[in-house]
């Protein structure tokens, strides 16, 4: 504790009342009375606390130094709850990312066996490794529910902030649109009567809710969950592998026609595949000690992606002659029916509709979390915040739910593309928030760093960057109208939740648990700012 906390506690009165710092006209520490019903974190600013300062930015801080205090005695409160575990955290990433081959097949019809295993081999170094690797250095410096919401406002205000978390979380329930989707698409063939019409629809919507209360009950028991769903998901495809090896081809992993290539296909089925690592930082507050157990969950969960993926699209391109035009959704339990015959394929299905419910709870959880989060930094009215008699949050799981129901009704091809335009614009303010942070502080704390100095990093982004170009640059013209949209309702509605702030309408409220936000006009007033020391 500093020495201006215990002097804070010196000055505390008993019912609440405290005496509150200052800074006058010539820069010298003065106290006053407020009455507070509720203790608060205290940091010396020039400017008032508020969760709608344009201006405001909190600032990553090392203990020992004059210039960058710690800002991060601890994440948000939930004593009482119990934590994720490295196990069911990795299967939680896992799901938030992959969930297995299920959704790949695209991959092999936009563009053959050669260039769809090339992508998947290759694309984890250009995208997967650099966002897991920010991911988990920004979640071990802002180890809270907000996640990537604080990395930007950290660098670039609250305001841009706020942006990113509209960006993401709509990107995210248009992801988790999909699940439904492709869990119909895998039993459709067995179930004909799930092709289409009324009973796809309460199909649909008996799916999500079920999901959704599943979500309702407890973090701790979606990432269990999780784990068992991986292992059912993993062992139909290592059995048909197996299968395989006698009738592998390894020629047939080579054909590829260059002529013949679906561009738009191919990039945005990759992508979708291979990203949101950064999902799981709107987890930070709810992970059994974050700064280490994050980073070695991101690394195991890289490897069973790209594994995943990798084993059975050998499989499947290596052991059956190819036919493009079969390679569409629920084609890999066609290819079992080949391989092993009408059990595996059922299993395959099985797997399928079980990893697309993994992938549908993580999701659930990492969007609904994240409102959590904004809440508790005042971005969202307070009732975002409220927790369930389960410790979940129940505003945020049913905003998820019904944004879901509400885009189901697009096709697959539909959803990866809007999803991915949404997701390029947030990637764009981490990767400037990440560079911005290593150059303005680069003696803050980082518990985890990735092992490139800020040239390096820059570098790293670069094909990651252009990545992101390319994504946008193929899109459709209506996904860019739809999807920009989309983006303009983010920049309408933050102002209009300040000025209901301003009326009073709803209460907004900062977490008191939370570190401070402040602003730092210039690099002098960093000699003023001290995160003083709070308790529950």
């Amino acid at each position: 504790m500093s020495s201006e906390a215990e002097t804070l506690e010196l000055y505390s009165v008993e019912g609440g009342g405290r005496m509150l710092p200052e800074i006058d006209d010539e820069g010298s520490r003065i106290f006053r009375d407020e009455l507070e019903l509720e203790l608060k974190p205290l940091a010396t600013c020039s400017k008032p606390r508020h969760a709608f300062d344009t201006e405001a930015s909190s600032i990553p801080m090392q203990e020992g130094n004059p210039d960058y205090r710690s800002l991060f005695h601890g994440a948000p409160r939930s004593d009482n709850l119990q934590k994720v575990s490295i196990v069911p955290l990795v299967f939680l990433i896992f799901y938030g990312v992959s969930g297995g081959p299920f959704g790949i097949e695209d991959s092999v019809r936009a563009a053959g066996p050669l260039l769809a295993i090339l992508g998947f081999l290759v694309f984890p170094f250009v995208w997967s490794i650099p966002e897991a690797l920010i991911t988990a250095e920004m979640s071990t410096m802002f180890p809270e529910n907000a996640g990537y919401v604080v990395w930007v406002s950290s660098a670039l205000g609250p305001y841009w902030g706020f942006q990113l978390g509209w960006m993401k979380w709509l990107s995210g329930v248009v992801d988790n649109a999909l699940y439904p989707v492709l869990f119909l698409d895998y039993l459709k063939s067995s179930i004909p009567v799930l092709a289409g019409g009324l009973p796809r629809t309460f199909a649909v919507l008996g799916l999500t809710a079920v999901l959704t209360y599943m979500n309702y009950r407890g973090l701790t028991i979606v990432g269990w969950l999780a784990i068992a769903l991986g292992v059912f998901s993993f062992l139909p495809f290592v059995i048909m592998g197996l299968v395989a090896i006698p009738k592998l081809s390894p020629s047939r992993w080579l054909a590829v026609d260059f002529h013949n290539v679906n561009w738009n296909l191919y990039v945005n089925t990759l992508f979708w595949n291979l990203n949101y690592w950064d999902s799981v930082s709107t987890l930070s507050g709810e992970v059994e000690n974050p700064t280490r157990t994050l980073p070695k969950a991101l690394f195991y969960a890289v490897i069973m992606a790209v594994v995943g993926y990798l084993y059975p699209l050998l499989t499947g391109t290596g052991a059956i002659p190819l036919d493009r035009e079969l390679w569409t959704d629920g084609y890999f339990s066609d290819i079992a029916k080949m391989l092993g015959g009408a059990w595996l394929m059922v299993w395959v299905q099985g797997a399928s509709a079980l990893s697309n419910m993994g992938m549908f709870v993580a999701e659930m959880s990492g969007d609904s979390y994240q409102l959590l989060g904004m809440a508790e930094r005042g971005m969202l009215p307070e009732f975002f915040s409220k927790r369930s008699r389960h410790g979940t949050p129940l505003i945020g799981i049913l905003f998820s739910a019904s944004g879901v129901l509400i885009l189901s009704w697009m096709s697959f091809q539909e959803i990866v593309a809007a999803e991915s335009f949404l997701y390029c614009f947030g990637m764009i303010l981490e990767f400037v928030t990440f560079i911005i942070l290593r150059v303005k502080y680069p003696q803050a704390s980082r518990p985890f760093k990735v092992p490139l100095g800020t040239i390096g990093c820059i570098l790293m982004l670069v094909p990651a960057t252009a990545f992101v170009v390319v994504i946008l640059a193929l899109s459709s013209l209506k996904v860019i109208i739809v999807s920009l949209a989309a983006l303009s309702i983010g920049l309408v509605l933050r102002p209009c939740l300040m000025y209901v702030e301003k009326k009073k309408w709803l209460k907004f409220s900062i977490n008191s648990n939370l570190p401070d936000i402040c602003v730092l006009e210039n690099e002098n007033d960093a000699d003023s700012l001290v995160h003083l020391h709070y308790g529950s």
